[in-house]
């Protein structure tokens, strides 16, 4: 039958909500979970222990209540961070309206257990691509500052500091001390972690721990650690353990160090050896520079020895000769050529002169022209010349007139 609705005018009381509420919850039955054990009370003389259940990935937990035997009579004993898997019944306590879990059976996690799921976690973070080496960031070759997430007054922490001030004594750090192991060590490792990456001044951060067992080191396996080190901008170098551990995140890391001493070694150069390869630079960068004056001195002094620089007017002088000669040259041809010509004219004309009829009528010879009217013609024959014709004849001094008288 369905309850009526209620109304300002007909609400329900404190008790009947509380005891609705109860009833649903009554009805999920019992049911199998999977936590980490974050709080452990079992006061001698009571009959119940109270627990608290934590989500490893997430802040969400849930309060337990079993018979104080489940508790005092295990080995070995419950302790805070302990993975369990319990089975029980949710239950609303109605006065204090607070949920909790009635448990009957409390079942820890083995080892064999836990490694097979780091690996099935390892399987799905690989296949996302947060192994993927081409997705590692490159750490600065000298950082102004260096993040260190470690335990307070750790080994790990001892060894980083004073590796990398060993190495390079003006070094800076900024130290988060948190929690390395136990329920609180996640949360608080990804809060450091994310203020350290949200620092522009910090330009690397080295998550560091000493060695460990397996459960010791799972906070660092964890899901919700692994995804926070690849959302990071900063670099981030892992150095957890010993070289056998390697937990998820050395895998997520942009650097992955066997030991934090090797993590102090690798965030920061060696100032000796830097100073060495500065030494050695310079001396390169002298002798080549050296060299370079050399060279460009020696092909100065061959530049300046050359005699168009060491005698600038000496070319001009040859020049000036060339021309000279040249001139004369052209003169000579240019005489040679009008004498050759004057003497070929005096001996063309020569050549005329002497087949001229002049020269004929100067050996003796003369000529006769018959005069008709204003016309005179040369006499060739003496049939030519009847009686009474009038001559011209021409001589080499002068002209004669006749007359043929006879033949």
């Amino acid at each position: 039958m369905t309850e009526p609705a209620t109304t300002p005018e007909a609400p329900w009381p404190v008790r009947t909500v509380a005891r609705k509420i109860a009833a649903w919850i009554d009805r999920l039955g019992a049911v199998w979970v999977e936590g980490q054990i974050t709080q452990v009370s079992a006061k001698p003389g009571t009959g119940t222990a109270f627990l608290t259940l934590r989500d490893p990935a997430a802040d969400v937990s849930v309060t337990l209540t079993c018979p104080i035997a489940l508790v005092r009579d295990r080995q070995p004993p419950l302790a805070d961070g302990c993975r369990v898997v319990v089975h029980g019944k949710p239950s609303l306590h109605p006065r204090r309206g607070t949920l909790s879990l009635r448990v009957d059976e409390i079942r820890a996690v083995g080892i064999g257990e836990l490694l097979a799921r780091i690996e099935r976690l390892r399987r799905v973070l690989d296949a996302e691509g947060l192994f993927d080496p081409r997705a590692k960031r490159r750490l600065p070759l000298l950082p102004g500052c260096v993040g260190l997430i470690t335990g307070r007054a750790s080994a790990a922490e001892r060894d980083v500091l004073s590796n990398a001030t060993a190495r390079w004594p003006a070094v800076c750090f900024q130290v988060r001390n948190v929690a390395v192991q136990g329920p609180l060590a996640v949360d608080q490792i990804i809060d450091a972690l994310t203020a350290l990456d949200a620092d522009p001044s910090v330009d690397v951060i080295v998550l560091a721990r000493g060695g460990g067992s397996v459960e010791d080191l799972l906070p660092f396996s964890d899901e919700a650690l692994c995804r926070a080190v690849s959302r990071c901008i900063t670099p981030v170098v892992s150095a957890i353990g010993h070289e056998p551990d390697t937990p998820l995140v050395d895998h997520v890391a942009d650097k992955r160090c066997s030991t934090p001493t090797d993590a102090g070694k690798c965030v920061v150069p060696d100032v000796s050896e830097e100073t060495a390869t500065l030494r050695q630079l310079r001396n390169r960068c002298r002798r080549a520079l050296h060299g370079w004056v050399d060279r460009e001195r020696r092909l100065l002094e061959a530049l300046r020895t050359r005699p168009v620089l060491a005698n600038p007017m000496r070319p001009l002088a040859e020049r000036g000769r060339i021309v000279t000669d040249l001139r004369s040259r052209a003169d000579r041809a240019v005489f040679g050529g009008l004498r050759a010509a004057r003497e070929g004219l005096e001996h063309t004309a020569a050549r005329l002169t002497t087949l001229g009829p002049a020269a004929t009528l100067a050996r003796g010879y003369a000529v006769v022209q018959r005069i008709k009217g204003d016309q005179a013609q040369i006499l060739r024959s003496v049939t030519d010349a009847p009686e009474g014709t009038e001559l011209r004849v021409r001589l080499s001094d002068g002209a004669l007139h006749a007359v043929v008288t006879g033949g």
